[in-house]
């Protein structure tokens, strides 16, 4: 049974950093697009970054570019994000994700993604 498990959440201050990981069990990880979506409470699920199979590209969603980092170890099956100069607005619940197909392509949007993890929090203090 595929399954994806976040951790790394936590309380930070403003300009802090928080590293998360995901590891990924039951799906042959290395052929999947990866991404990290977050969910601020009232608001969409929406897009951070993802990954395409190999780790060779990377895309990010604007308020975070420059600040997150996404990578991933097909050995290790695990993917992480890396987030530095943490902001108050970037608190959330953040989702570990797996697209829907075997693809060599990246994948924005949520739709493009079938495997879900549980979730991680974030929370950043001002």
């Amino acid at each position: 049974q595929e399954q994806l498990v976040e951790s790394g959440g936590g309380l930070v201050q403003a300009g802090g950093s928080l590293r998360l990981s995901c590891a990924a069990s039951g799906l042959p990880f290395s052929r999947y697009a990866m991404g990290w979506f977050r969910q601020a409470p009232g608001k969409e699920r929406e897009f951070a970054a993802a990954i395409n199979w190999s780790g060779g590209r990377t895309s990010y969603a604007d308020s975070v570019k420059g600040r997150f980092t996404i990578s991933r170890d097909n050995a290790k099956n695990t993917l992480s994000l890396q987030m530095n100069s943490l902001k108050p607005e970037d608190t959330a619940v953040y989702y570990c994700a797996a697209s829907k197909t075997i693809t060599w392509d990246l994948k924005m949007r949520t739709d493009d993604y079938g495997y879900w993890g549980q979730g991680t929090q974030v929370t950043v203090s001002s």
